[in-house]
């Protein structure tokens, strides 16, 4: 089956050769309870819409001050793959789904403290920053998590077939970057997070994103309900499309990065129109918003190293970005869970690191949603 991407990416196809197929049989995915992925691309909304270009010198000490980030080279030491020296750039970005304060109270859950990652993108900048391509991993893909040491130095044992988003909630930041380079073996040269109740705001922030849907989505657990047809999506209306799974297709996880994917080119796209620079009340809403719902490395841990990343993307739009879901088959065992489809995968892994475009038989055969098409950029 075809990626859940729009295939013209403006980057050329590479020819590979496909590993076998492997066709997992089981039952598609079910919801269970309420699922709250996030997926705005951080370092877009964070970095092209708020700081790339600006020259808000004025605003540094304050925005600053807002940035949380976290030291990952201390807490992963020297045991990482080999950083590749060829102009490219490999950026994790979670969205983090925190089940306390403002979050519980948009999303519901426990406040019990904890934290998942519903959301993670491979975002590979290729060399010149021009196109990238983005892989999405599916939260319930089931994976061999690494031993692995957070950033308050404790030390977490391995653990073999756990969710991939347990990396996270086990040890968060750094574990996550361990488990996805143990599984990729590329190298991430950055860390971006972001959380969903900052994502709401942003949106608004942004006067919305504008989408059309081919058919009506109602989702009574993400409180989504659009008829079919073009619409400006509120902050909240956005936070439910990018978690709604049952809403709409066959309720998994997989049709939900479909929908996830949609709406990330339809915000670029919106970026590109709205004229935040000639406002600067709505420039400074937007800074202060995007840099206190972001956590970064440690490398971009201040408004100019968040500055001087961001102009180094923003001439990548959304036609130059093919978007792809890690290649999957489900679970024989579990239709609720999927496994990694390991000869496609070293296709996808094998062209990011040789700074390749992903060919389009990696993801042929692999599991997928269907989602496609139900969202597009207006």
């Amino acid at each position: 089956m075809s990626p859940e991407s729009t295939p013209e990416s403006g980057i050329p196809d590479e020819t590979g050769t496909a590993g076998p197929r492997h066709r997992a049989k089981g039952r598609r995915r079910k919801t269970r309870g309420k699922r709250k992925g996030l997926v705005i691309a951080a370092w877009t909304a964070a970095g092209i819409v708020v700081l790339g270009g600006t020259g808000a010198g004025y605003l540094y000490f304050k925005l600053n001050g807002n940035i949380k980030s976290v030291d990952i080279d201390q807490a992963l030491g020297t045991d990482r793959p080999t950083k590749v020296d060829n102009g490219s750039e490999n950026i994790l970005v979670l969205g983090s789904d925190t089940r306390s304060g403002s979050n519980k109270k948009l999303g519901g859950g426990t406040d019990d403290g904890s934290a998942r990652s519903d959301t993670a993108m491979i975002v590979h900048v290729y060399e010149g920053h021009k196109k990238a391509s983005v892989v999405s991993v599916p939260r319930d893909t089931l994976v061999d998590r690494p031993e692995c040491t957070d950033t308050d130095g404790t030390v977490h044992d391995a653990a073999t077939g756990v969710m991939f988003n347990s990396a996270y909630s086990t040890g968060g930041a750094a574990c996550a970057v361990k488990t996805v380079e143990s599984l990729t073996g590329i190298r991430m040269d950055h860390y971006l997070e972001v959380d969903f109740s900052g994502f709401q705001k942003l949106i608004d922030e942004l006067g919305g994103v504008k989408v059309t849907t081919t058919q009506d989505i109602s989702d009574s657990e993400s409180h989504l309900n659009l008829k079919a047809g073009t619409h400006t999506l509120t902050g909240k209306q956005a936070l439910g499309l990018v978690r709604t799974r049952h809403g709409v297709g066959d309720g998994s996880d997989l049709g939900r990065i479909q929908l996830q994917q949609a709406f990330i080119k339809a915000l670029i796209n919106q970026i590109k129109n709205v004229d935040v620079f000639g406002n600067p009340k709505k420039l400074y809403d937007l800074a202060d918003t995007a840099t206190k719902t972001v956590t970064t490395d440690s490398d971009l841990g201040s408004v100019n190293k968040l500055m001087s990343f961001a102009n180094g993307l923003k001439g990548i739009s959304s036609k130059n970005m093919t978007m792809v879901t890690m290649p999957v088959q489900y679970d024989p065992a579990d239709g609720n869970r999927v496994l990694v489809d390991k000869d496609k995968a070293a296709l996808v892994w094998k062209a990011l690191e040789n700074d390749q475009a992903i060919p389009k038989s990696a993801t042929e055969g692999t599991a997928t949603g269907q989602a496609k098409g139900v969202v597009t950029a207006s």
